[in-house]
């Protein structure tokens, strides 16, 4: 059969059905491609040989009997390294949690291993998801490997690059202001950040919690759609998670575009890749051609979006990134007293990026400055939601650029202004808590991927599956792949 790394989840699990392939004989695969190719892409903080041949196995005995336990069992995944699994290192790619190992899963990693999945490991990332190229990660740099020179996007690059680069079928990333849909553009796969509440954040180590969200990375649509039924649905552990019905996006994909209505989003192309401005236009014009209506849509307020992100996640940030004090769990660095301690163990422990938004964070929180810039972030978020409340009144999906740029080289971006800027199209639906995801649509004159970015009604992710997939099978950009050797 052709190479089962390069093979979709559920070309996979069809492939299990008819016997043409086996779980152990997948994960064996996928396990001597990390062996050789991870070196280069460094997607990998810890791999879990062991359990995934371990849930191979069972899955194989599954097959046997016929009693396979739904649509991805058997398929190998990766999960980015902010998610606790039980036993395994969760190391957030810092220091001060370098040795951590849970006693507990996240309820995401629950529900994907009663669906059957094969865990590889642990992916890299920007340390406590703070960044948008993986180059904060404490220990190793992850490479895009459509070019190894570039960066893979962040915070969630080593997911992505682990789909990218058929190190694993599918992957689990977060999304706090761009960090599944960014990386999705830059390595040329789907990424999806679900409604806020829509999936549980139980064992998701926080970075800001009212942003914070989980979801998945695909080497196509329906892949997206099978792991998102999967993860979704209320939570007991989790007061945020929202009790309403989860559907069966994967039924509704080939529904088509006839009759429903595209908003196009309007931006300052002010500082755009040209070849990003030109392959969203064709995508669009895709979308005509398919029998969707579309109208321009402005968000007056999500120009703001960006200055008002850059005050609420660090604030959220400094609240949350206060419990490693050296006293609880993690590094703890001597001190002559206590608090010695937690100031040696918070400056060994944590990077710069870090650094730089806890104490962002914390001047925004500060007395006398706490209405001036909180208060006022807060009020600017409000106002993006009902932009997108208003708009959704008119339109069924906004569909705009993923990214301003594709995967710039690494050490590019050193000035943290211009790292910000790549989240300008992402964090509005973050703000909002909108569902957004982002497809191939086209690749830059350098041969670099670009993407497509649709966002849609709170829970209503089925409808930005739905155009995702119609347009992703009226074309052929999924087809093409990085080749690694």
């Amino acid at each position: 059969m052709t190479d089962p790394t390069r093979l979709t989840a559920h070309e996979l699990t069809d492939a299990f059905r008819s016997g043409a392939a086996t779980p152990s004989a997948v994960t064996e695969a996928y396990l001597g491609r990390i062996a050789k190719l991870d070196g280069k892409v460094r997607a990998y903080l810890t791999v879990t040989d062991g359990r995934a041949r371990a849930a191979a196995a069972a899955s194989d005995a599954r097959y046997r009997a016929g009693k396979p336990l739904g649509p991805l069992d058997g398929v190998p995944i990766s999960y980015k390294d902010v998610l606790s699994t039980r036993g395994v290192k969760t190391t957030c790619g810092s220091r001060i949690l370098e040795s951590w190992v849970p006693p507990f899963d996240a309820t995401v990693v629950t529900r994907l291993a009663a669906a059957g999945v094969v865990p590889l490991g642990k992916s890299n990332m920007d340390e406590f998801a703070m960044g948008s190229s993986t180059e904060h990660s404490a220990f190793q740099l992850t490479a895009n490997p459509w070019d190894l020179a570039r960066v893979p996007g962040g915070s969630s690059g080593g997911p992505a690059a682990a789909v990218a680069g058929d190190l694993a079928a599918i992957s689990l990333g977060t999304d706090t202001g761009g960090s599944i849909r960014q990386p999705g553009a830059f390595c040329g796969i789907v990424g999806m950040k679900p409604t806020y509440g829509r999936v549980s954040r139980y064992g998701l180590v926080a970075f800001a919690s009212s942003l914070d969200q989980i979801g998945p990375f695909a080497k196509d649509v329906r892949d997206a759609a099978l792991v998102l039924r999967a993860i979704a649905g209320v939570d007991p552990a989790d007061a945020t998670s929202v009790d309403v019905p989860v559907p069966d996006y994967a039924a509704s994909l080939g529904e088509g575009m006839r009759g429903l209505r595209v908003g196009v989003l309007e931006y300052d192309t002010a500082g755009m890749d040209p070849d990003v401005q030109r392959a969203v236009t064709a995508a669009i014009d895709v979308l005509k051609g398919l029998g969707a209506t579309t109208q321009a849509v402005t968000l007056p307020t999500a120009d703001h979006g960006l200055a008002a992100y850059y005050i609420i996640a660090p604030a959220e940030a400094s609240s949350n990134l206060a419990r490693y004090d050296g006293v609880k769990y993690g590094l703890r660095a001597l001190g002559k007293d206590l608090i010695d301690m937690e100031s040696r163990t918070r400056a060994a422990g944590f990077g710069a990026e870090v650094k730089r938004r806890i104490m962002l964070g914390t001047y925004a929180l500060s007395s006398g400055y706490y209405d001036a810039y909180y208060g006022k972030a807060q009020k600017v978020r409000t106002l993006i939601r009902r932009d997108f409340d208003a708009a959704f009144e008119h339109v069924d999906v906004i569909v705009g650029p993923t990214t301003p740029g594709v995967a710039f080289k690494h050490g590019e971006k050193e000035d943290p202004l211009a790292m910000y800027l790549n989240d300008v199209f992402t964090v509005p639906a973050n703000l909002s808590g909108n569902p957004g995801i982002s497809v191939p649509c086209g690749f830059s004159t350098s041969g670099l991927p670009i993407g497509l970015h649709l966002v849609g009604r709170a829970f209503d992710e089925a409808t930005i599956l739905r155009v995702a997939y119609a347009y992703e099978q009226a074309t052929t950009w999924r087809t093409r792949r990085p080749e690694l050797a």
